[in-house]
C-alpha cells in the first residue's frame, strides 16, 4: 500500500512538472528573448496569418499594414496591437500557382500610392511556369479593397523550375520599380541563367512604371547598364549574377539597396548592390569558386558579408532592413537580417573600409520568411510556420 501511494505521489509531481514546463514554453511563444538586450515579441496577439512571405505599408498617412499569404491572398489591418480582424484586401488565389518556393511573393506600393491608389505585386502561375509583374488599383470605394478587375500585367517570363522564383518588389528613391528574379531554379543553374544578360533571371532588375513604351506598361530608365545596347541584352537588368535573392530592401536614407541571396551547398550572402553589378553566381558561391578549384573573379562583385552553412548559422538566408525606426536607437543604420531555417537574426554594422561586423541579436522560434517596415520604419518579421508576426522590443539591457 505505501508503495501504491509513493508511485501516485511520484506520478502527481512528474505531471504538475509536465504542466509547469508547458506552461513557461507557451508564455515564450508570445516574447522571445535574445542575448543582446532584446526581446521578439508577437506584433499582433489576435491575428493569424496563413504562411506569411511579406510585411509592407504604404506611405499614404492611414497607418495600416499590408500582409501577404503566399497562397495569393493579401490582408490589411490597422497597425495597432490590439487589432481583432485582418481584412482581405485582395485574392488572387485563381491567377496564382504556390507551393513550395511559389507563390504571391512580392507587394509594394507606388510612392504616390496616396492620390493614385497603385499597388504592384509578384507572383508565380501557370501550368507553363511564368512569373507576373502586375499592378492593381485600390477600390474607388473602399481603402481596404482592392480592385480584382484592374490588373495591369507590366512584365512575365518564364520558370524552367518550380524554384528560385526571387519575388521581391520595392521602389527605390529614385522612383523605379525594382524587382528581385531567381536563377530558374533545379540546382548549381544549369541555364547558366545568372551570368547571361540575354534572360530576365538571377538579376535584380529596374523599370520606370510611370511611362509606358511601345507595346510595354512600362520603361526602360536611360542609365540602365545595358540601356540601348545592341548585343540582345535585356534592357531591365539593373545588377545580376544572383542565384536566389530572397528579400532585398532600399534604404531610403542612402538609397543602397541591401539584397539576401541564398548559397547552393555552402555559403549564403549579403550584397550591396549596385547599377551593373556582377555578383557572381554560378562562377562564384559568395566569395568561393562554385564547382572549380579555380575561376576568374575578375569584373565580379564580393559580397560585403557572407557566413558558412550549418546548424549554428543556418541554410537559407533571408535579406533584411537597414534599421530606420525610432524605437532602438542603438540598432539604427545597422542592417538586420536572417536565416529561414536556423531563424537566427544579426545586425551588420560598418567597420570602416567596406568592411562589415557581424553580431547575434536575436532568434526566431519559426521559420523566418521574411522582414518588413511599417510606416514609422519599425521592423517586423514574419514567422512562416506560426503564421504570428513579431516586432522588436528592447528589454532595458544594453544593446
Amino acid at each position: 500500500m505505501q508503495n501504491i501511494k509513493r508511485i501516485l505521489f511520484i506520478t502527481l509531481i512528474l505531471a504538475v512538472t509536465v504542466i509547469v514546463v508547458l506552461q513557461a514554453k507557451n508564455a515564450l511563444k508570445s516574447t522571445q528573448k535574445g542575448q543582446s538586450g532584446i526581446s521578439l515579441k508577437v506584433a499582433f496577439p489576435n491575428l493569424k496569418f496563413d504562411n506569411p512571405v511579406e510585411f509592407v505599408s504604404p506611405n499614404d498617412g492611414t497607418d495600416r499594414n499590408f500582409v501577404i499569404e503566399q497562397s495569393g491572398v493579401i490582408k490589411v489591418f490597422k497597425n495597432n496591437p490590439n487589432v481583432k480582424n485582418a481584412a482581405s484586401f485582395l485574392n488572387i488565389e485563381k491567377k496564382v500557382r504556390s507551393g513550395g518556393e511559389m507563390g504571391l511573393l512580392g507587394l509594394t506600393f507606388h510612392p504616390d500610392y496616396k492620390n493614385n491608389g497603385y499597388f504592384y505585386v509578384n507572383y508565380t502561375a501557370g501550368e507553363k511556369l511564368h512569373t507576373v509583374i502586375s499592378r492593381f488599383k485600390v477600390s474607388e470605394n473602399n481603402p481596404n479593397l482592392a480592385d480584382p478587375a484592374s490588373e495591369i500585367i507590366l512584365l512575365t517570363f518564364d520558370q524552367p523550375f518550380e524554384n528560385h522564383n526571387g519575388g521581391k518588389v520595392a521602389f527605390g528613391n529614385d522612383g523605379y520599380l525594382y524587382i528581385a528574379t531567381g536563377d530558374g531554379g533545379a540546382g548549381g543553374d544549369p541555364h547558366k541563367n545568372g551570368q547571361s544578360k540575354k534572360t530576365l533571371l538571377g538579376k535584380i532588375l529596374r523599370i520606370d512604371v510611370n511611362k509606358a513604351s511601345g507595346n510595354f506598361k512600362y520603361s526602360v530608365p536611360a542609365d540602365n547598364p545595358f540601356a540601348g545596347n545592341q548585343n540582345s541584352f535585356r534592357e531591365e537588368i539593373f545588377a545580376y549574377g544572383l542565384r536566389n535573392p530572397w528579400r532585398f530592401s532600399v534604404d531610403h536614407v542612402t538609397g543602397d539597396v541591401w539584397v539576401g541571396d541564398v548559397g547552393q551547398n555552402k555559403i549564403e550572402e549579403v550584397d550591396i548592390v549596385k547599377k551593373g553589378g556582377n555578383y557572381g553566381w554560378n562562377t562564384m558561391e559568395a566569395e568561393e569558386c562554385f564547382k572549380a578549384d579555380n575561376c576568374s573573379k575578375e569584373g565580379l562583385s564580393l559580397p560585403v558579408w557572407s557566413y558558412k552553412q550549418g546548424s549554428e548559422t543556418g541554410r537559407s538566408i533571408t535579406g533584411g532592413y537597414v534599421y530606420r525606426g525610432k524605437k532602438l536607437a542603438a540598432l539604427k543604420g545597422k542592417y538586420i537580417y536572417g536565416d529561414y531555417v536556423s531563424g537566427n537574426i544579426w545586425t551588420l554594422t560598418a567597420a570602416g573600409q567596406g568592411k562589415y561586423k557581424s553580431n547575434v541579436l536575436s532568434k526566431l522560434d519559426g521559420q523566418l520568411s521574411s522582414f518588413g517596415e511599417d510606416a514609422n520604419h519599425e521592423l517586423y518579421i514574419c514567422s512562416y510556420n506560426e503564421g504570428k508576426i513579431y516586432t522588436i522590443v528592447n528589454t532595458g539591457k544594453e544593446l
